[in-house]
């Protein structure tokens, strides 16, 4: 084969290849302009959010109330997350990859730290394509505890909102971040750490597992530096 001909077929190759990579998931990866919460755990792990889209969230404020629909078809208020510690992600049911592997890591956080107490909380960006149905379709790949883990959907609108506002993490039609945002008993964000990388899932772990232990008085109690 000459040259010129082998060339093309790497092109013929590559080029699909490529395509399918860039138009799969949409996600944004960590280079999104992303603020992280002074109380945050992960101060060097996090990049910054646009003050227009995602202010910081001051130490000691909870997290805004949202409502959403749970795989179950069920009206889901976050106000059962009150007195919790949980761990919100936003994902798509047809991403082809890198939400698959995001969510099997929640999958097997869920399996290692057995403690009703911890709940996740998976919000999707594609509402249109995923109903409860298809949520609930896509939970049971995972063996989800519809107890302990929630994939959420309904108006993208409140979807955003909770998404840059609340878990400080970008949200657009099939664009997200592949984080884990922690959140303690009173609601408020303690840190994120990438869910694709295993020593960051092995600080988000630590990281759980210390809201985990704190008695409710002490969540209460501003630390200084």
């Amino acid at each position: 084969m000459n040259i010129k001909k082998l060339g093309y077929v790497v092109f013929r190759v590559t080029v699909p290849l490529l395509t399918l990579c860039l138009i799969g998931c949409g996600t944004s990866g960590d280079s999104t302009n992303r603020k992280v919460s002074p109380n945050s755990t992960d101060a060097g792990d996090t990049v910054k959010v646009s003050d227009a889209t995602s202010p910081t969230i001051q130490k000691g404020e909870p997290a805004a109330r949202f409502q959403l629909t749970d795989q179950e078809g069920n009206q889901f208020d976050s106000a059962t997350l009150k007195g919790k510690v949980w761990m919100g992600s936003v994902f798509f049911a047809n991403c082809p990859g890198p939400c698959f592997r995001e969510n099997q890591a929640i999958a097997d956080i869920l399996r290692e730290i057995d403690d009703p107490n911890f709940i996740a909380v998976s919000l999707t960006c594609d509402p249109d394509n995923d109903t409860p149905a298809a949520l609930a379709h896509y939970a049971d790949r995972f063996e989800a505890d519809p107890q302990r883990w929630k994939f959420l959907t309904g108006d993208m609108d409140v979807i955003k909102r909770v998404g840059t506002k609340t878990f400080l993490l970008p949200v657009e039609i099939g664009v997200h971040s592949e984080r884990g945002a922690v959140f303690d008993r009173q609601g408020r964000l303690r840190g994120s750490y990438h869910l694709l990388q295993e020593d960051r899932v092995n600080r988000l772990k630590k990281l759980i597992r210390d809201v985990l232990a704190e008695e409710d008085v002490a969540a209460d109690t501003e630390e200084t530096d």
